[in-house]
């Protein structure tokens, strides 16, 4: 049984595109058009080397000049989840947040979270308005928003 360089390139291709159907991660996509340049070229009877060397130069290119843009424009939709959630969030500092003496709360969807500040040598007082730049474990890393 003779199968064709060109049968493989469009089982590749086909096999990339439905990769990428399932996960949605932009990347197999990159590489299924890599092939399926690589399948016209053996329609034409191109060398097997010309071949590949397509695949790979096409895969490359369009990997590294159009997922930056279609990634920006497709997982804009996106909703933050989980932890990602909370970064950019304003609150109210509950207590004093002083990371020298490692005192700091702040309420958020009403749990109290420990905070502490992004910046060692400043102290947050109560009632202030802060952002939450990052978190680490149950602590939210803070940074004073009315400054």
């Amino acid at each position: 049984m003779d199968i064709s360089i060109s049968i493989i390139w469009l089982v590749v291709t086909v096999i990339l595109s439905v990769i990428e159907m399932f996960t949605m991660g932009l990347v197999t996509i990159w590489f299924a058009a890599g092939a399926a340049v690589a399948f016209l070229l053996s329609l034409f009877d191109a060398p097997i080397v010309v071949q590949v060397v397509a695949f790979l130069v096409v895969s490359i290119v369009v990997l590294v000049l159009v997922r930056p843009i279609a990634a920006k424009h497709f997982n804009n939709r996106l909703k933050k989840t989980n932890i990602d959630a909370y970064i950019g969030r304003k609150l109210i500092a509950k207590t004093e947040i002083d990371n020298l003496h490692g005192t700091g709360k702040v309420d958020m969807d009403g749990s109290t979270w420990l905070a502490v500040s992004s910046m060692d040598n400043v102290v947050i007082p109560a009632g202030s308005e802060v952002k939450v730049v990052e978190v680490r474990g149950a602590k939210l890393i803070v940074e004073r928003e009315d400054i």
